[in-house]
């Protein structure tokens, strides 16, 4: 996605492009078209907390519930190198929910009311599979 966007903008660098999100409110079916620039991604599932949906933030799991689903993520890319935000969590991306390099895919930035080293102390990670 970085190279289909730095080749749709004149001037961008891929080396000077990175990835960026948004966790929308919205849920898979009340999308009904796709995004000016980036990708829609669905069917993620926190394990270790779960989405509050109303303040778009991450929040304690309720009991006994060992995975929540995400609402939409928007990716998308920006033409910036500058350091992310310290008070979002990055949240690891993995396919499966064995949790090695060979499944990691990307990080997902959350906004959070807690240090991010409190959801980095919980485990948080957000799964493709949950098989």
């Amino acid at each position: 996605m970085r190279q289909e966007v730095t080749r749709a903008h004149k001037g961008w660098a891929l080396d000077g492009v990175t990835l960026h999100n948004e966790i929308l409110k919205q849920m898979k079916e009340d999308i009904t078209s796709s995004p000016a620039e980036g990708v829609y991604i669905y069917g993620l599932f926190l394990d270790g907390a779960s989405w509050d949906r109303k303040n778009c933030r991450l929040a304690e799991p309720q009991p006994k519930v060992l995975f929540t689903l995400l609402p939409v993520v928007h990716m998308f890319a920006v033409n910036s190198t500058a350091p992310k935000d310290p008070k979002l969590y990055q949240c690891p991306t993995y396919k499966k929910p064995c949790r090695t390099d060979l499944t990691y895919i990307t990080v997902i930035l959350m906004r959070t009311v807690q240090s991010p080293d409190h959801w980095i102390l919980r485990g948080v990670a957000a799964l493709c599979d949950i098989k």
